[in-house]
């Protein structure tokens, strides 16, 4: 079976290169209230019998819009995959199992890299959730280091890299080893959305799989 991590990230352009990553994360959540993009991920399975872990890409488009918590993220290549949040639930849309996901939004990712894009409007309101320190810069990018505080979860970091105070990568770990790598190009700053762009409705003849909250 596939699995794709929903997690969640663009890249913006600024020219505030001396900023360092708290302050250029800060000025995201304030002042970029929608974006688009498109994006590609790297996945590195964790190693095995002493062999190296495997390694999956795909790439696709992505949207957001803030405060509202909705975001849209279509993979295209190499399977198709839809992963919408309309600001109550997350779908998660498989076309090749013909099955959908549908999860209470808050419940799935109040401690994952999505409250970064789609949720928070400050810094102090990530701090509920994450601990956030600056990381040494590295690839031309200034870095946060962000910790759940949350002991329960599957997410055992993020780091979170700025071009001057644009998000433009998360580089993923969870507590099962896995790696997932975001980058993001062409980003949009601040467009307007329609509101139908997050929205879904399951397609006709699908398994829909519910939370027991929904």
């Amino acid at each position: 079976m596939k699995k794709t991590a929903v997690s969640l990230a663009l890249a913006l352009l600024a020219p505030w290169a001396w900023a360092d990553g708290l302050q250029a994360l800060e000025r995201f959540v304030q002042q970029v209230q929608s974006g688009q993009a498109s994006f590609t991920q790297t996945v590195t399975a964790p190693p095995r019998d002493g062999e190296a872990g495997r390694v999956t890409r795909s790439s696709g488009t992505f949207a957001f819009a803030r405060p509202a918590g909705q975001f849209r993220f279509d993979y295209l290549k190499p399977f198709a995959q839809q992963i919408v949040g309309d600001g109550k639930t997350l779908w998660i849309y498989d076309p090749d199992l013909e099955q959908v996901t549908a999860r209470d939004q808050q419940r799935a990712l109040s401690s994952t890299p999505a409250a970064i894009v789609s949720s928070a409007s400050t810094r102090a309101a990530l701090e509920r959730d994450f601990k956030l320190e600056s990381a040494p810069d590295a690839d031309g990018l200034q870095w946060v280091l962000a910790t759940p505080k949350a002991s329960d979860g599957t997410l055992r970091s993020v780091r979170i890299g700025f071009a001057g105070d644009a998000l433009a990568a998360l580089e993923i770990e969870d507590n099962f080893g896995q790696r997932s790598a975001l980058r993001f190009e062409g980003f949009e700053k601040n467009v307007a959305l329609p509101a139908k762009r997050f929205e879904f409705t399951p397609p006709p003849g699908v398994d829909v799989v519910r939370d027991p909250a929904q």
